[in-house]
């Protein structure tokens, strides 16, 4: 229709090339709405007549019902949608729609609101896996498990602290949504193609409309910044990350040489030739749609960083990449947290392992510590114990005083003091005594815990608030249209 009006079609192939029809199905509702109160505004601050007005709302509203398909030869929804309404109201009143208007303040608007109910949608998710991870830690606060560093084992620690952990990481990831929101809630219709426009509009009426917090004030950077959506897919990726890194671990545990899980037999798969394999297909596919989601950022930031101030084609481009990274990003929480739901834990498995690593080597230097003995040297004997203990192929607490004796080679510590505290130090007294904020230890997980429900708690209040408040714009909105067109 737009290349139309100069008397220029456009060839099939050189259609197929610039159209994105395929990619705006994700943004019709909201190209809908923005008419709508687009029209309104105009008709509030009468540019337009009730007349028109009607005509065109009526003409929107029917397209709500309408399901649309790349068969129309539009290059876009926007140029579709108008083109329906000016068939259904007539271009005398139908082709007043786009008045002050342009399609680049039309599209920027579609994304922003796209982006914001997306984010709203990912928060939820993000919640409820949070809270699937801290009820899970509620019932494991006694389940003993090896910690790791660089892959080996490293201290004795709880299940619950491994699962508060990432819960603690995924709210970081809703914090930095929540407040990328706040940067992607502003509107910026009504900014023309990129210099304003000459008629007497109104932007905040529009932007109230709509449930925006503000209109985005310079008509260049409303229209031609996108700076928002890498903001979105950025913080997208860094959750990926944190969803791949769980994923990763549960792949591991999950192996016979570990065992520390099983998976439901729903979230894995057999071999197409070995009958007696559980593979972890959906963990291994987070793993790869995380290269994916980073895929989408790097495509974003490399399309923004090549274009000159004010309105490129090229930023039709990004649009898949969002819309990919938003659905990738909700599945992958849902699914995570039916992970979590049914995949059973071997705490017997956990456990053994624990006891077999000499564990309590750091417990056995910091009790000496506590006895005046400078941790260096303390260090010395506990590394002694272990190499002792490995040679030996036997725990450090099934050490003979004769052996207990070469740990303290060449310094002023008694063989008997450290007998003594490796006989009163296990995995279970490792834990009770492990006190410091934060610590592994079994004090503080009751106190975590708790912590973490009534932050859950507060969160859904405020994101529900702020849901409402988008709901509720739209809500007069209709009724404002209904009273018009009724």
């Amino acid at each position: 229709m737009y290349r139309s009006r100069l008397h220029t079609d456009l060839s099939k192939i050189t259609l197929d090339f610039v159209s994105s029809i395929d990619d705006d199905s994700e943004i019709a509702l909201y190209d809908i709405l923005g008419s709508q109160a687009h029209t309104l505004m105009l008709l509030q601050n009468d540019i337009i007549s009730h007349n028109d007005g009607k005509k065109i709302l009526s003409s929107l509203e029917d397209l709500k019902k309408e399901k649309f398909d790349d068969s129309s030869g539009a290059e876009d929804i926007h140029e579709l949608i108008e083109s329906k309404v000016i068939q259904k109201a007539g271009m005398t009143s139908g082709g007043k729609m786009h008045t002050a208007r342009s399609r680049n303040d039309q599209v920027v608007l579609d994304i922003r609101m796209k982006i914001r109910d997306d984010i709203n949608i990912i928060c939820n998710c993000l919640l409820d896996t949070i809270e699937t991870l801290v009820s899970i830690a509620k019932n494991h606060q006694r389940t003993i498990m090896p910690l790791y560093t660089h892959l080996q084992q490293a201290q004795a620690g709880l299940f619950s602290h491994y699962l508060l952990a990432h819960a603690d990481v995924l709210y970081r990831d809703f914090l930095r949504l929540y407040g990328t929101y706040e940067r992607v809630n502003q509107s910026p219709l009504g900014a023309g193609p990129v210099g304003g426009t000459s008629i007497p509009i109104d932007r905040h009426i529009t932007a109230k409309m709509l449930g925006f917090d503000n209109v985005i004030e310079n008509s260049i950077d409303a229209t031609s910044t996108r700076d928002f959506v890498a903001e979105y897919v950025a913080m997208i990726s860094i959750l990926m990350t944190n969803l791949s890194k769980i994923s990763e671990d549960f792949v591991i545990w999950s192996t016979s040489e570990f065992s520390f899980i099983e998976l439901a037999d729903e979230f894995t798969s057999p071999s197409s030739v070995m009958p007696q394999k559980k593979n972890p297909d959906i963990l291994e596919l987070t793993r790869g749609k995380t290269s994916e989601v980073i895929g989408n950022l790097t495509a974003i930031l490399t399309t923004i960083k090549g274009l000159p101030s004010g309105y490129g084609r090229d930023l039709q481009q990004i649009k898949s990449s969002i819309w990919s990274t938003s659905k990738i990003s909700i599945s992958t929480l849902v699914i995570l947290k039916s992970i979590l739901l049914t995949m059973k834990i071997n705490e017997k498995q956990m456990k053994k392992i624990t006891d077999s690593s000499n564990l309590i080597a750091l417990d056995i230097a910091e009790k000496l510590v506590q006895e005046g003995i400078p941790f260096r040297v303390t260090h010395q004997i506990a590394g002694i114990l272990v190499q002792l203990a490995h040679q030996s192929k036997k725990p450090i607490s099934n050490l003979t005083l004769a052996e207990i004796k070469k740990s303290v080679v060449g310094t002023k510590v008694t063989a008997k003091i450290i007998s003594k505290i490796i006989s009163s130090t296990t995995v279970v007294s490792s834990l009770k005594e492990r006190k410091s904020y934060g610590s592994s230890g079994y004090s503080e997980q009751k106190r975590m815990i708790s912590d973490r429900i009534k932050t859950i708690h507060f969160s859904r209040i405020d994101l529900t608030k702020r849901e409402n408040k988008v709901s509720s714009s739209i809500e007069d909105l209709q009724n404002k249209i209904d009273k018009i067109i009724q």
